[in-house]
């Protein structure tokens, strides 16, 4: 009789030895496809994504920065601390970087969805503001709601949402912008309208740049500029009927031209006191700067040091050369905007990127303009460097919308060369 075959024995340690070996090969096969994933997430984004994003993340540290700077003495006096202002526009921060890399990632279909109901909703806040005890009054202008704890401005939302709606609106309108009822009763009537609701509060320089948005969107996208050439003097007509209304504005207007703004031989008015503090600040710099934190205009001679007047802070502090950095990246925010919206393969896309391009750097422009006694005093920040919560957030989030365009317009490419 043969004997059976011998087989090995299979010995405790074995079993064991093949499920590591099907654990390790299971974890190795994980790594390669999540590194396969990653790569492709990374190379959906073009160059104009991070040429964009980075420039936006460097805005938002030099600011964060500056704020701390300006801000540090008035924190002190308000018992917050001398990081009191930085932690509040830190916290700020840390809350809109994700919201805008979540805005990022959203199709555009999204925000052709969302248009109608974003801005009926930021509509609704701002009639809150300005028709309710709810709206606060703050250096003669009713822009800020508060409920409870939180104050908070819904015309800076209104910014977001005719971003967004522009776009939507007007990329349905594309075959019919020669005709004057397709393009005016939407803009001007539905636009304008929640434009109106923030000039009610009294705030003209966040309705200039508001209105900024809407000829810029219709310039964008195609239509003739003598269709604009009626309603955009009319709109400054307008302005200077508004400017001159108001004694509070008028004033500021008067010194502008020098009225009451005699530092030598009489007492400088209030109205001139921000501009001319702001200049002298900007002339202690010089070249150099006298060095960060060492302003002395930020001791309670320039208001607003922090907010509106932060450039004259980054002239003291940081010289001409700091100021011409802070202008060549507002400059290099511009071309990645500029190269996204060329980019672009839809009318949504290149409407919308080119209106937050109207909004950040035209606000941005107008902002460094007031501060160098180029206009008069108007009252909006410097996009992504002045402090202010509300601001800086949607500033983030009509970037995100941006970035999205971005990435959109880059997987459209891949899918057909």
């Amino acid at each position: 009789m043969k004997n059976p075959p011998r087989t090995r024995a299979t010995r405790p340690g074995d079993a064991g030895d093949a499920g590591l070996e099907n654990a390790e090969a299971a974890v190795r096969a994980s790594a390669s496809s999540a590194r396969i994933s990653l790569g492709r997430v990374f190379r959906a984004e073009s160059a104009n994504y991070f040429l964009l994003l980075g420039t936006t993340l460097f805005l938002v540290a030099f600011g964060l920065i500056m704020v701390w700077s300006s801000s540090s003495v008035l924190s002190y006096l308000d018992d917050t601390g001398f990081f009191g202002g930085l932690l509040r526009q830190g916290g700020f921060a840390l809350l809109g970087i994700p919201i805008m890399l979540i805005a990022s990632r959203m199709p555009a279909k999204f925000w052709a969805r969302i248009a109608w109901p974003t801005l009926l909703v930021a509509c609704f806040l701002q009639a809150l503001v300005v028709f309710t005890p709810l709206g606060h009054t703050v250096a003669g202008n009713t822009n800020w709601l508060t409920i409870g704890s939180v104050q908070f401005q819904p015309s800076e939302g209104i910014k977001v949402a005719l971003v967004i709606w522009l776009g939507m609106i007007l990329a349905q309108k594309q075959d019919k912008l020669d005709d004057w009822r397709h393009v005016f009763i939407p803009v001007f009537g539905v636009g304008g309208a929640a434009v109106g609701l923030v000039l009610i509060g009294g705030d003209l320089g966040t309705v200039i740049i508001m209105a900024g948005l809407l000829f810029g969107a219709l310039f964008f996208a195609g239509v003739r500029l003598k269709l604009l050439a009626i309603p955009l003097v009319a709109g400054i007509i307008l302005a200077l009927i508004v400017a001159f209304s108001s004694s509070n504005r008028f004033t500021r207007i008067m010194s502008f031209i020098g009225k009451g703004c005699d530092e030598v031989n009489g007492s400088i008015s209030d109205a001139c006191w921000q501009p001319l503090h702001g200049t002298w600040a900007l002339a202690n710099g010089g070249v150099t700067g006298v060095g960060l934190g060492n302003s002395k205009a930020k001791w309670s001679w320039l208001p607003a040091a922090d907010n509106d007047y932060i450039f004259a802070i980054i002239g003291e502090e940081l010289g001409l050369i700091g100021a011409i950095v802070v202008l060549l990246m507002f400059v290099l925010l511009a071309i990645s905007l500029i190269r996204i919206m060329r980019a672009s393969t839809s009318a949504q896309g290149r409407i919308t990127v080119a209106t937050v391009l109207v909004w950040i750097i035209g606000q941005a422009m107008v902002n460094i303009a007031v501060v160098l006694g180029l206009l008069p005093v108007l009252g909006v920040p410097l996009p992504l460097i002045s402090s202010g919560g509300t601001a800086l957030l949607t500033t983030l989030l009509a970037i995100g919308i941006a970035l999205s365009f971005a990435r959109t317009d880059t997987s459209l490419k891949e899918l057909h060369p």
